[in-house]
């Protein structure tokens, strides 16, 4: 089979069958689209004229070192990798001839470091807006949400307001893969939540908007992942707080202080919507404070001095 058409069947076969957003379609179609482009120079031929047989481990092994050459980062070059790996495993499914996937390994991804802020430095940035106007409403009710559910931003951005329902400490999410989650309000978010949408007198079905210009209906926006990150940008500052600060670092503190208080990894993994207990494992250096203390208090007691 022609890598085109091998190539379309596999977007197809993402967006039908597999439900994949248009986000990670993009991303696929990307990826895959710039080992093409290496392939079709590697074996100097037009891509119209290439067979899915022709991609071996040569091919490959060349391409990982193009990506090196080109500084990108382990975890980044993993990615392309990733959707060739796909790709591959798709060939197979549908019994067309072609490398198998697993002989392609990935590489040894650099330690993932995970950003994080003092409890303190984020009650600051949680409380930095105190006005009563629905720009500042609506930006301590993003960040409580965020903090109170564990929410991915585009999750947050997606959200709208009949999905809300503030008789009830909880309401579902649709998460990765349309993945759909149950996530839980905090005392806090409610609150925040409840003073902001007693301030929305627009129609306008999204959950969070972005305006411009006067505040008035027609201008109004479902908020974009950018706009959440200059949003908490913002409040960073005014909380005066140095360290980055991003939507994923609120994450990334809902499953700290979960973990911190004694929740299970398991639980954590399920608040999150992670679909392996691997990812959520990247948490538990975090806690090493709490288990130092534990050693402390239970290790050796029977011992004498």
């Amino acid at each position: 089979m022609r890598l085109k058409e091998a190539f379309d069947l596999f977007l197809e076969y993402l967006e039908i069958e597999k439900g994949r957003s248009k986000r990670t379609i993009r991303n696929y179609s990307s990826y895959l689209s710039k080992f093409f482009e290496f392939l079709e120079k590697f074996l100097k031929k037009p891509q119209e004229e290439i067979k899915v047989e022709e991609i071996d481990l040569k091919a490959v092994r060349k391409f990982r070192l193009f990506l090196n050459s080109k500084g990108l980062k382990k975890k980044t070059q993993s990615y392309y990798l990733i959707a060739l790996r796909n790709f591959l495993r798709y060939l197979a499914k549908e019994d067309i001839k072609a490398l198998p996937a697993e002989k392609i390994e990935l590489p040894k991804n650099e330690t993932y470091e995970i950003e994080v802020i003092s409890f303190e430095e984020l009650e600051r940035l949680l409380n930095a807006p105190k006005g009563n106007s629905l720009k500042e409403l609506r930006d301590k009710a993003i960040m409580e949400l965020i903090f109170s559910c564990g929410l991915r931003v585009s999750e947050l951005c997606a959200l709208n307001r009949d999905q809300i329902n503030l008789n009830l400490d909880e309401f579902p999410v649709k998460g990765k893969g349309g993945k759909i989650r149950l996530v839980f309000l905090s005392k806090f978010a409610k609150k925040a939540l409840k003073e902001y949408l007693q301030k929305r007198i627009d129609p306008h079905p999204a959950l969070f908007v972005t305006f411009s210009g006067k505040k008035s209906p027609q201008n109004f926006r479902r908020i974009t992942p950018r706009t959440v990150q200059r949003i908490i940008e913002f409040w960073r500052k005014k909380a005066g707080i140095v360290k980055k600060v991003t939507p994923h670092t609120l994450r990334h503190m809902f499953a700290t202080d979960l973990l911190q208080n004694g929740a299970d990894l398991r639980a954590v993994q399920m608040l999150l919507g992670h679909s392996s207990i691997s990812t959520t494992q990247v948490y538990t250096h975090l806690t090493d404070k709490t288990l130092k203390e534990i050693h402390q208090a239970f290790h050796a007691k029977r011992r004498k001095s």
